[in-house]
């Protein structure tokens, strides 16, 4: 069932049928927010898992003797939420392409530099760029008038390319934007991450790996408005009169789901983060070039929180 569910969110085929979800357009609309808001939402520094701990992909042998499930995808990693430990990885530091993870970046270095309820001037028209090149959108046309914080949801609910590269434009363009993102990176400590441009599409300078996006995940839940709009399953829209659907189908079919986010595109095959909290735990898990993203977190959680300990 989840093999198919994949394969429909993939030829956009769900979302046509049911609601804007994974990788395609949507609505999306907050109230403006006032500074307080937006001074609670400074993020909080995420600790740089120690060097000893990120290489240490079998970690979960000092835990438990049950062997984790066989995956569909190449690259895999499994972190606490608490410390960044990580528990478990296959091949989750070699380097591939992110598809849209490379939002999460886009998301964090915004929330740290722009104010959630700065007024933007919208120049990008969404639809030419989804005619160009396939973008998924939020539905942007110039003249509009949107806050950050709406631009926000539009990136990470349903990954519009058009939010992505308005907020870079809003914060001095892409060239400087992605030097912001390289910064970023460099300061999370990733090893094997680099993004050429906001919003994840193909290119062959831009990579990243399980182990890194994991990280990257972890960073995202340590932001209170963006863990507000990633662990969020429906928001209402005001600016178009359509709510918004999170088009991370594992919302609705997992219990305890508390984000992140998806991908797909044709050189990076799927790709996920997700965060699932229970009983207090956090656990982070994400999966690269996979058929079936969702079966295989599901599979990851299933087995993390029935066989290992906390680690932290």
């Amino acid at each position: 069932m989840l093999l198919a569910l994949a394969a429909l969110v993939a030829a956009g085929v769900l979302v046509a049928a049911l609601r804007p979800g994974p990788e395609r357009r949507g609505g999306v609309s907050v109230a403006a927010v006032g500074d307080a808001r937006a001074a609670a939402a400074t993020p909080q520094a995420a600790p740089v898992p120690c060097p000893a701990c990120d290489q240490d992909e079998s970690y979960w042998r000092r835990l438990t003797q049950v062997a984790p499930p066989p995956l569909l995808g190449k690259s895999a990693a499994l972190i606490e939420g608490e410390c960044g430990r990580q528990l478990y990885g296959v091949d989750s530091h070699s380097r591939r392409p992110p598809a849209s993870l490379a939002k999460i970046a886009t998301a964090l270095v915004v929330a740290e530099n722009a104010r959630l309820s700065d007024v933007v001037d919208v120049t990008v028209n969404g639809w030419e760029l989804s005619v160009r090149d396939g973008s998924t959108i939020m539905g942007l046309e110039a003249g509009m008038r949107l806050t950050v914080e709406e631009l926000l949801w539009g990136l990470l609910l349903v990954s519009g390319n058009d939010a992505a590269v308005q907020l870079a434009e809003h914060l001095g363009g892409e060239q400087r934007f992605m030097k912001l993102v390289e910064g970023k990176v460099e300061a999370l400590g990733l090893r094997d991450t680099r993004f050429a441009n906001p919003h994840g599409l193909d290119a062959p300078e831009s990579y990243t790996s399980a182990f890194d996006v994991a990280v990257l995940g972890r960073a995202l839940l340590g932001t209170p408005v963006l863990r507000e709009i990633v662990s969020t399953q429906f928001h209402p829209a005001a600016w178009n009169g359509r709510g918004l659907w999170n088009g991370n189908w594992l919302m609705y079919i997992y219990p305890d789901v508390v984000g992140v986010k998806t991908g797909f595109t044709e050189a990076a095959g799927g790709t996920i983060v997700a965060a699932v909290e229970r009983d207090g735990r956090l656990l982070i898990a994400s999966v690269l070039d996979s058929a079936d993203v969702f079966y295989d977190s599901i599979r990851l959680f299933d087995w993390a929180f029935a066989n290992l300990d906390p680690a932290c």
